[in-house]
């Protein structure tokens, strides 16, 4: 538990569910990365909090900016980034979204297909264009392998017609998967890379950029590889495979970035049984998969708790939201152990939570309201 956060939590008594995030952890977080990745530029990626005071601060950090849409490109700008630090980073976006990023200022652009590689050269000519390619997403928790990216053969003659079409054939992004926990994914990807640069070279396309996508994790339950050791494997092999001819380094933290930095606190609605004799608890939160908790899905991100009993003899739980569905169950096999204690009322805190909690959360689904937020 940060400190600060938990002084918050003692001096204010906040209602609950509410999420409570230091900033100053982010910009700590941010500096992590830079130590670990000097030659790289980071870009944060708005999506896993695009609240204000996260945006001024990076703002002031020099940070650049991935935006996943027109309205987080606003948001950037209303913090006062400068249009050429935001990268418009989704590969399908409306042609009236490119237009009005591109009259903003926005040059770069990604893409992996060919409609909308037309649509950019339409919209935003002469912009920098990367192409975004598929990879291996074992090792991540939250794995994004196929909705996103094209295959190696195609994103070659795909930045052939970039150039063809008037547009500056920047370079090539991956993502390995959200929360990703081998470093040797990121090898394997730059690799790939390395070999659509020579194809390139060889046609006369040359390109300056490897984006490296975000994926760095933060610790839940289990330990996970610190930052410096993906920034050592990453260097290590873009060292290996570009040599003294580095591209330009780009890297998209999102989760890494503002994950730690928040705290969930919520209180037990409920705490109860099935069978007299049943031995596993269902304990009810009043937060849920709808109130922003939605990579529990599949228990794919098992956050931590923090009770007032912690220390006590703990049992067996099942964990779920507070709404009127039963696919609000946040956790059934993941085996969970909350201590016997446990009672209505309760406030619980859920750890490293900053990260795409609040812009997960419904506008009002069964009429509860989205989490409060307080940013110290």
């Amino acid at each position: 538990m940060n400190p600060k956060i938990a002084a918050f939590l003692c001096t204010h008594a906040p209602a609950t569910p509410c999420l409570v995030l230091d900033v100053d952890t982010v910009e700590q977080n941010y500096r992590r990365l830079l130590g670990a990745m000097p030659l790289a530029r980071v870009y944060y990626a708005v999506k896993a909090n695009p609240a204000a005071p996260i945006l001024d601060r990076l703002v002031s950090l020099g940070s650049s900016f991935d935006a996943a849409s027109f309205e987080e490109i606003e948001a950037c700008l209303a913090a006062g980034a400068a249009p050429d630090r935001i990268s418009y980073g989704n590969t399908v976006k409306k042609e009236s979204a490119i237009k009005a990023a591109f009259e903003a200022g926005v040059t770069m652009f990604a893409f992996d297909s060919e409609p909308e590689l037309r649509k950019l050269a339409r919209s935003a000519p002469g912009a920098r264009v990367y192409c975004r390619i598929l990879v291996e997403n074992k090792g991540a928790e939250w794995p994004l392998s196929r909705k996103f990216g094209c295959e190696a053969k195609m994103a070659v003659e795909l930045m052939k017609k970039a150039a063809e079409w008037g547009l500056d054939p920047y370079g090539i992004s991956f993502h390995v998967g959200s929360q990703q926990t081998r470093t040797d994914a990121y090898q394997a990807a730059i690799g790939q890379v390395a070999m659509i640069f020579s194809d390139l070279r060889d046609a006369g396309v040359t390109l300056r950029m490897v984006n490296l996508g975000g994926g760095y994790p933060v610790r839940y339950r289990a330990e996970v590889p610190g930052i410096d050791d993906f920034g050592a494997a990453i260097m290590g092999a873009m060292a290996e495979h570009f040599g003294n001819a580095l591209p330009e380094i780009v890297i998209e933290p999102g989760r890494f970035m503002v994950g730690d930095a928040g705290v969930v606190e919520s209180e037990v609605v409920l705490v109860s049984r099935k069978g007299e004799d049943d031995p596993v608890r269902w304990v009810y939160l009043d937060i849920g998969r709808f109130g922003g908790l939605a990579e529990t899905e599949g228990e794919a991100i098992r956050y931590a708790f923090r009770t007032p009993h912690d220390g006590g003899e703990e049992g067996p739980v099942t964990i779920a939201g507070p709404t009127c569905d039963s696919t609000d169950t946040l956790y059934e096999k993941s085996n969970y152990r909350l201590p016997l204690a446990l009672e209505s009322g309760d406030r619980v805190q859920l750890l490293s939570t900053g990260a795409y909690v609040t812009t997960y959360a419904s506008q009002a689904f069964n009429g509860f309201r989205p989490l409060a937020e307080h940013y110290i």
